[in-house]
């Protein structure tokens, strides 16, 4: 009887986490993303894909390899859609380097930021540490050679890829990665990632000139 009782308590904890869904509406573009809490902190659930600042001020998107290169050189941001097709970008969203998330004028929208490398922390160290904090991450379609997670946390992670600091697209269907805050050193900054072949949440530093996913977090 009492194992019986204690299993309800946690089956119910488990679907009172998965309904703390909410929405957020992008005043910028009048976009809507879906929100979900996990633990102590609210989450996005889709990958950013806005083409202006906070402040209104548009984000240059760079098509060519030479647009994308040369905004890494400069420090400039830009955006693009996973090879520069929109239809990625209504999966995937928009991938960002590193300058349009560091970016004073704000890459989030209102009342939301780019997480940081201790943000990103809280939310593994909550889904039981980083070995397996990826599985319950990942979405349950879309991940190659039987790569799916099981999503538990409603962050719904997918594999929309990278573009590197040159230009070249690489990863779709493989990996997702996610930039924060954390500056690791001149060239290079933080971010997080998932892998088809694993349960990870892998804690990574790229170069800043390339373009990655953005998830955004509750202030």
């Amino acid at each position: 009887m009492r194992k019986s009782f204690i299993l309800i308590i946690l089956l119910n904890s488990f679907v009172s986490l998965a309904q703390q869904t909410g929405t957020i509406t992008d005043a910028r573009d009048g976009k809507v993303y879906k929100t979900v809490v996990i633990g102590t902190q609210t989450w996005t659930t889709e990958n950013l894909n806005v083409s202006k600042f906070r402040n209104g001020d548009p984000i240059p998107e760079a098509k060519t390899d030479e647009e994308w290169t040369n905004a890494g050189i400069y420090g400039n941001p830009a955006w693009c859609y996973y090879d520069n097709d929109q239809a990625n970008g209504t999966k995937y969203g928009k991938l960002y380097n590193w300058y349009a998330v560091n970016d004073p004028r704000g890459l989030a929208p209102a009342g939301f930021h780019i997480a940081t490398d201790t943000e990103w922390i809280i939310l593994s160290d909550f889904l039981g540490g980083e070995s397996i904090a990826g599985k319950k991450m990942k979405t349950t379609i879309g991940w190659i050679e039987n790569g799916d997670g099981t999503n538990t946390s409603g962050f719904s992670g997918l594999p929309g890829g990278s573009r590197s600091n040159y230009g070249s697209f690489d990863d779709v269907g493989n990996y997702g990665f996610w930039w924060s805050r954390w500056e690791y050193n001149t060239y290079d900054a933080g971010n997080r990632s998932l892998a088809h072949y694993d349960g990870y949440l892998y804690r990574n530093s790229s170069l800043k000139g390339r373009g990655l996913s953005v998830r955004c977090v509750k202030d």
